[in-house]
């Protein structure tokens, strides 16, 4: 029975009191709920009780999913339609309450959780098979108070409304490049952006959060209260709880920018990286350039190109971009004045149901000329592959944040440089493409140090996050310790006690 006809029903009405049972059974008129396979944290098969989710759907003000109700499949799917998990129940929480619900039920069952704000997650830990995915769809909202330059925003809200709505009133704070990236996935792992130059990563300007940790408690941290727990959520990705509100300190800016892509044709190519080599680390702190290369699927010939976004005085951008044009006629320039909030949206996926995606990545310190010569010399493609490499500008002041000073370690990196495959799903195997980009990844691995947790590897070992926490894990397994000992939020950069 589809469940709007059930909806409908004069059964469903005689029974009121189960309205926030959401699953579609067609016995719960009768108080029946079929039994739930499904598996703990450490994969150990388990069966969930019909009558145990039946208490924990009524207890829910939002929905609480199983396959084959209307919503369980989009609520599943993630960005890389590669990692295509079945959750045994998906719980859609309304608001803190709710979190606390679905996670206590959790700890209950010693359940393995996986938790979604937009779904981007490199390594696919935004969805789990056969565990609980905690689904923050349904808590987007911003609040702007511009007298205090204060953004309060939901935890499941995308980055997109977060731009919209506090530059209507001249302020921004510094978030991703993709508009419907995930505000809670995106700052938990550091938040870098087209304005973190200017104004630091994301975790660089959280005042507060708000917090559902692993017993079920909701907590505030700030400088003020629970310091070492608000210390360690900014860089310490989802290790220690489920973050519903955040308190975002905001920047006065105009809405125009100077920004676009500038492109080369791909013998360009190490000039234009040797030129971005040379202004990466001293470009003003307004100037974002992210360079990249690309080579189409099909045998198409490759291009270079820079992105670019200046958000500093106007008077001031054809200074900041004068190493930019002495690398000559372009093939083609989108460079010019933008409206900031339709910059953010550039790069959105129109549909990502097609597209299988593998990526890998890390940070480098330093550009030198043999990695540039690295880069280009065994840059390849392949008729059945996308192939990029790009680098996310880093430095100015983010990188004047010290070490410790959050749990976000890597302040020294000029640049994030991935290296992505990208391939039409069904369209044969993607493993010689992952293959690939492993093969060519091992190349330039050696300068780089250490990785953003928010493009994991998937193939990533316990030592290697453990390491890439450098100096802070000490305190990190402390923090972990106090609020998650038994590891139940493990989707993640996986802070291990063991």
């Amino acid at each position: 029975m589809k469940r709007r006809e059930f909806l409908n029903s004069s059964l469903l009405a005689a029974t009121a009191s189960l309205t926030g049972l959401r699953a579609a059974y067609a016995v719960v008129g009768t108080g029946e709920v079929p039994d739930v396979a499904a598996v703990t944290g450490d994969g150990r098969a388990i069966t969930l009780k019909g009558a145990e989710v039946r208490e924990f759907a009524v207890a829910m003000r939002g929905a609480v999913l199983v396959a084959g109700d209307d919503g369980y499949d989009k609520a599943r799917q993630v960005l890389n339609p590669s990692f295509d998990k079945h959750p045994a129940l998906i719980a859609q929480p309304t608001g803190s309450a709710d979190v606390q619900t679905a996670v206590r039920f959790a700890r209950a069952h010693d359940l393995l959780v996986a938790v979604k704000c937009g779904g981007h997650s490199a390594s696919g830990q935004s969805t789990c098979e056969r565990g609980l995915q905690i689904d923050l769809s349904h808590m987007r909202g911003v609040r702007v108070d511009p007298k205090a330059r204060r953004a309060w925003v939901e935890g499941g809200t995308l980055l997109g409304l977060v731009d919209h709505e506090c530059m209507a009133h001249g302020l921004a704070t510094p978030l991703g490049t993709v508009s419907h990236t995930g505000v809670g996935g995106l700052t938990l792992g550091g938040g870098f952006g087209r304005l973190a130059r200017r104004f630091g990563l994301a975790i660089d300007n959280v005042e507060s959060v708000d917090i559902v940790t692993a017993d079920g408690q909701l907590r505030h941290a700030s400088a003020q209260e629970n310091q070492d727990l608000f210390w360690a959520v900014r860089g310490g990705g989802g290790n220690f709880g489920v973050v519903t509100t955040f308190e975002f300190r905001l920047h006065p800016m105009q809405r125009e920018v100077i920004a676009g892509e500038i492109a080369f044709p791909f013998a360009r190519a190490k000039d234009m990286l040797g030129m971005w080599a040379e202004y990466a680390a001293t470009a003003p702190d307004e100037l974002y350039i992210d360079p990249s290369l690309y080579l189409p699927p099909g045998g198409g010939s490759g291009v270079a190109y820079l992105e670019v976004c200046y958000s500093g005085p106007a008077k001031d951008a054809e200074r900041a971009l004068a190493p930019i044009r002495k690398l000559g006629t372009p093939s083609s320039d989108g460079i010019k004045t933008r409206d900031y909030v339709l910059v953010q949206r550039a790069n959105d996926s129109s549909d990502n149901r097609t597209l299988g995606t593998y990526l890998t990545g890390g940070f480098i310190p330093r550009v030198p000329a043999a990695l540039v010569s690295t880069i280009v010399d065994n840059f390849r493609g392949d008729p059945g592959r996308h192939t990029i490499l790009f680098c996310q500008h880093c430095g100015g002041a983010a990188g004047r944040i010290p070490e410790n000073a959050t749990a976000f370690a890597q302040r020294d990196a000029v640049a994030n440089m991935m290296a992505v495959a990208g391939w039409t799903m069904g369209a044969g195997d993607p493993a010689p493409h992952m293959q690939a980009t492993r093969e060519y990844w091992s190349k330039l691995e050696p300068f780089t140090r250490g990785f953003y947790i928010n493009d994991l590897p998937r193939e990533i070992t316990a030592r290697d996050i453990s390491s890439n926490y450098r100096g802070n894990l000490p305190r990190l397994k402390s923090v972990k310790r106090q609020y998650d000992p038994t590891n139940l939020f493990r989707l993640n950069a996986n802070v291990q006690l063991g």
